[in-house]
């Protein structure tokens, strides 16, 4: 399995304030003022300047490519429902040798105000195996390192001029197989000297590693990271459709998920989140609501109050390259959600975006390993690239 880039495994993006100052003073030479300067302008200006150039007589450890050549390079704007949608290519691991995206998505307010969400990849492909995502039919290259995380972030502030307001790991990979980098890369986004992003603004998806969620229960008694949500896929009614397109499930079923998110830490007014990609005639058939609704009603019996523990959010299946169904009809959606809802389940749909150049949710996947349809690239300045 391919190894990341050795400039990357020190990178001042991959460190939080307190571990990259007293690195750059041992390592580099710096004193505090330049260290903690240097690193401050790196995440709030976007300034690369300290890092690339040889500091003080010391030889910089990066090149200019190290953050302008690994990152979100190509851009493309297109359509999608009434707004649009930004997706990014990024090489990772060398020039031409492994592809991971991101997707910046303009979220449009009642009010009218532009936010930007941006989906993250925590691995190149993925290791799961769920039969519905494009990302799964790669297999997994490799995980990505803090430094290669937070660099989508850097890449959407900071080269395409959008800085995110929500922060989401739903790209590329299954974040809690690759816990211990993702960690860290939530450490550096919600560092005050650094991105600064709120907790409350970073979700976590995962198709439910009880590993994971384990080793992500203790982080979030940690002082700071109390309100970091969560997103699970569940995907089915029961073990029997759930295991059959998600193999995860054989070694970790439905049971002993439900007995993890009936014990999950919630704090704030917060609430987990289930995730239900639609699929027509596998998940919504008769009956099918009624045992999610028993699913989420039990962990929902654990709330300190009458608020519910849990919001079901209902994704229409978006499909993968040579896919054996098809996107679901709004009728089914609509159909499927009022029976949710009718059961007494906290439910919402998620708005489809990015389904024509393969950008929605589980239609990641790079081009040059997996051969989907090529879509044109234009870069920030509006032109082809």
């Amino acid at each position: 399995m391919p190894e990341p880039d050795a400039s990357l495994r020190n990178h001042p993006l991959g460190m939080t304030f307190d571990q990259y100052v007293p690195f750059a003073r041992r390592e580099l030479g710096l004193t505090r003022p330049r260290a903690s300067l240097a690193y401050k302008n790196l995440f709030r200006t976007g300034e690369i300047a300290d890092f690339i150039g040889p500091p003080a007589g010391v030889q910089g450890v990066l090149s200019e490519d190290s953050f302008e050549g690994k990152v979100l390079k190509f851009v493309q704007h297109v359509p999608a429902g009434d707004s649009h949608l930004g997706a990014g290519a990024a090489s990772q691991g060398g020039p031409g040798s492994l592809a991971t995206e991101s997707v910046l998505i303009p979220m449009i307010g009642r009010t009218g105000t532009t936010t930007h969400t941006l989906c993250v990849s925590s691995q190149v492909g993925c290791a799961m195996g769920c039969t519905f995502c494009e990302t799964a039919q790669m297999g997994l290259v490799r995980s990505l390192t803090p430094g290669e995380i937070v660099q989508q972030w850097w890449a959407a502030t900071h080269l395409l001029g959008h800085r995110p307001q929500n922060v989401v790991f739903m790209g590329m990979g299954e974040p809690l197989d690759n816990i211990d980098n993702v960690i860290q890369a939530v450490g550096v986004l919600i560092d005050h000297n650094g991105a600064h992003m709120p907790v409350s603004k970073i979700t976590v998806s995962t198709v439910g590693r009880l590993d994971g969620l384990a080793r992500l229960s203790e982080q979030l008694h940690t002082p700071g990271w109390h309100r970091l949500n969560l997103a699970v896929s569940l995907n089915a009614p029961n073990d029997e459709v759930r295991s059959r397109i998600m193999p995860i499930n054989r070694a970790m079923p439905m049971e002993a998920l439900k007995q993890t998110l009936m014990k999950w830490p919630i704090y704030g007014g917060g609430k987990l989140c289930l995730e239900y990609v639609l699929i027509p005639g596998v998940n919504n058939l008769p009956g099918h609501a009624g045992e999610v609704a028993r699913f989420v009603g039990d962990i929902n019996t654990t709330s300190r109050n009458a608020s519910p523990r849990c919001v079901v959010n209902l994704i229409p299946y978006n499909p993968r390259r040579n896919s054996p169904w098809e996107a679901p009809t709004d009728g089914e959606v609509d159909g499927f959600m009022g029976e949710l809802a009718g059961a007494g389940v906290f439910v919402k749909r998620r708005r489809t975006k990015g389904r024509d150049l393969m950008g929605a949710c589980g239609q990641l996947g790079s081009e040059h390993i997996r051969k989907r349809r090529y879509v044109d690239v234009t870069n920030s300045a509006g032109g082809t690239a």
